[in-house]
């Protein structure tokens, strides 16, 4: 059995996990990545959780092929550097240079949300498809675009930023400098902004309750607060799968994919989610009166698309 190590690199967490040939993710390890740091604290944690997943797996480096790292923003796979990620403050990042140094082993980078739609694609809910898109939603919002079952990531891998399109000119501002990006409106991080806004707007709203239960306000809060039929968390998820439908038929109208799966703790709401979302996008694509259309799903892997994404990366580009 051949094994590799995949490390997910997220704006709130970096997670490492062994996996083997068959897609298994043997044994991971997680830790917060505190991005307001010097980007070589970061690193330096990217190092110490990669090796964490391997101890506890039993391993050691030697039974490791390589590591494949899945990170935000902009990732040059050519040169090893992270360009541009503006969710974790870095620009030209040597990512793969000082992973490969530390493990001792090759290493392979590449956008988070690619990697992870590597994952839905050989092992996930987009198993089988010709042509996929994977929407990532965290703390940012990525994407992966696979077309004739290879990755697509532009001439400079920067491609596939759906999140970065705009939904609403001139609207909220976004942390890569736009006003009213997707992001902006259909990440986690926007999902807590319009749930904190209500509950200031609606004293009596169940939501407080939901927060102070949980001991903060999370992507969770409106939708749990909605399913209780509470008003103010019923607008606030109508407003985010609103938001969302919009990014997600602009990203129909383009590409016009077999499959299109969204990803991240917001898809475990299932219908709540998937239902109203559905709704509005065969209301309003463009093509909605093609014999086949786009089928829109939540993501198998979960957490682990990324991971799994990530270890395979040595397959994409190790020289044979």
């Amino acid at each position: 059995m051949k094994y590799s190590l995949g490390i997910d690199i997220g704006g709130t967490n970096i997670a490492a996990g062994v996996v083997d040939e068959n897609y298994n993710i043997v044994c991971q390890s997680k830790v917060k990545t505190c991005s307001d740091r010097e980007y070589t604290a970061v690193l330096d944690d990217i190092v110490s959780v990669g090796k964490s997943a391997v101890e506890k797996s039993g391993m050691s480096m030697k039974d490791i092929q390589w590591t494949g790292l899945g990170c935000p923003g902009t990732c040059n796979p050519e040169t090893g550097v992270v360009e541009y990620a503006n969710n974790l403050h870095w620009a030209n990042v040597p990512l793969k240079n000082y992973v490969e140094q530390a493990l001792g082993i090759p290493a392979y980078i590449e956008n988070d949300a690619n990697a992870a739609a590597l994952g839905e694609f050989f092992a996930g809910a987009a198993k089988g498809a010709n042509n996929a898109i994977i929407i990532t939603i965290g703390t940012g919002l990525g994407a992966g675009i696979i077309i004739d079952g290879k990755l697509f990531s532009g001439s400079n891998y920067a491609g596939a930023e759906i999140g970065h399109t705009v939904i609403n000119v001139d609207g909220e501002q976004c942390t890569c400098g736009r006003k009213g990006c997707f992001e902006a409106y259909s990440s986690v991080t926007a999902l807590v902004k319009f749930t904190k806004r209500y509950m200031e707007q609606y004293p009596d709203t169940l939501m407080k309750s939901v927060a102070e239960k949980e001991g903060k306000v999370s992507g969770r809060t409106s939708f749990v607060a909605a399913k209780q039929g509470d008003e103010a968390g019923k607008k606030v998820v109508e407003l985010f799968i609103k938001n969302l439908a919009c990014g997600i038929i602009n990203t129909i109208n383009v590409f016009q994919p077999d499959i299109l799966c969204i990803g991240g703790g917001i898809s475990n709401e299932g219908d709540n989610l998937l239902i109203p979302l559905k709704e509005y996008v065969n209301r309003e694509i463009y093509s909605k009166n093609s014999k086949k259309n786009t089928e829109i799903v939540t993501c198998k892997l979960g957490n682990g698309a990324g991971l799994i994404g990530a270890a395979l990366l040595g397959y994409q580009y190790k020289k044979h």
